[in-house]
C-alpha cells in the first residue's frame, strides 16, 4: 500500500490506517474466486465493481 510515502503521524491516524490495511489484505486473501496474487486482486477490485463487491462481501450470507 506504499505506507512509506504516507504522512499519517498525528493522533491515532497511523494505527487506524494500519488496521484498515490489514483488514483490506485479509479480505483479499479470503476471496478465492480469482486465482491470482494479492497485487492483481487489488487492481481487479479497483477496475471491476462486481469483483469489488465479491471481495467486500466474502463470507457473508445472502439474505
Amino acid at each position: 500500500f506504499d505506507e512509506d510515502s504516507c504522512r499519517l503521524r498525528s493522533g491515532n491516524a497511523a494505527e487506524n490506517m494500519a488496521i484498515m490495511n490489514k483488514t483490506a489484505l485479509n479480505m483479499l486473501k479470503n476471496e478465492k474466486t480469482a486465482k491470482v496474487g494479492i497485487k492483481s486482486k487489488r487492481l481487479k477490485a479497483g477496475w471491476d465493481e462486481e469483483y469489488l463487491m465479491k471481495v467486500l462481501t466474502v463470507g457473508k450470507l445472502a439474505v
